[in-house]
């Protein structure tokens, strides 16, 4: 498995200004948000935003949240994924856009990986409703747990994990001291949620996804919480090689 960072977490930053901060944390893996690559940029601006993370040495493994709820919109969010050097979308569709992301996952040859997004979300609010949506559908259309937002519903979140099997493409991780309450995000290993457990699993399913760091507090200055989550991640991983 990969470690990466979700841009997500560095939205009031400019671009060289994100990059700058993902190789000062010695991250090699990205998923971009929106704020990094505009949508309503043109293609051109897309191609150049994606060899400014290459050029840095980034991989690029997703982009997103990205809204696929628009059916007019659908064709351009694939073709701006597509010239971002995205071969993954984390997306959030709705029920009666499946069909026609279905045609594209095809058409384009990108995974989908829907991301649940708790309580709030009426449309995929866990990781089971996701699995639902997908079962029957393309196998590059799978789900993004993120783990925050799946204790907040009271799923539990290992077996969310080990139920997902081979539908499981992106792990968006944080950590929580109260599982009812998003906004009691702390850095990685401060929190109550199974982390430990997490990565042992993973690692027991020969998972071969990124796991993201989303870190969305302490939006003004990032970098010390992100760093102390990342060593806590690198930390435990190195614990189960050894």
């Amino acid at each position: 498995m990969r470690l990466g960072v979700a841009t997500y977490s560095l939205r009031k930053f400019s671009r060289p200004q994100a990059i700058d901060m993902i190789r000062k944390l010695g991250v090699k893996y990205v998923s971009i948000k929106e704020f990094h690559i505009r949508y309503a940029d043109t293609p051109e601006q897309w191609a150049a935003g994606r060899k400014e993370f290459e050029d840095a040495g980034l991989t690029i493994l997703s982009g997103g949240n990205i809204d696929l709820k628009k059916p007019d919109q659908l064709r351009k969010m694939f073709e701006y994924a597509k010239a971002c050097g995205m071969p993954m979308m984390v997306c959030a569709p709705a029920h009666d856009t499946l069909d026609e992301v279905e045609k594209l996952v095809k058409e384009f040859n990108i995974q989908t990986a829907i991301h649940n997004h708790g309580p709030e979300d009426k449309h995929f609010p866990t990781p089971q409703s996701v699995l639902d949506a997908v079962k029957k559908r393309d196998p590059r259309m799978g789900l993004c747990i993120d783990i925050g937002h799946t204790v907040r519903t009271g799923a539990d979140i290992l077996e969310s994990i080990r139920v997902a099997g081979p539908r499981l493409l992106d792990v968006h991780v944080k950590d929580l001291t109260d599982t009812k309450s998003a906004k009691s995000q702390v850095p990685v290993g401060d929190g109550v949620l199974p982390i430990v457990g997490m990565f042992k699993l993973l690692k027991k399913m020969n998972y071969k996804g990124a796991v993201m760091l989303e870190y969305e507090i302490d939006a003004d200055n990032p970098f010390p919480g992100m760093q102390k989550s990342f060593a806590y991640m690198r930390g435990v991983l190195a614990g189960l090689r050894g």
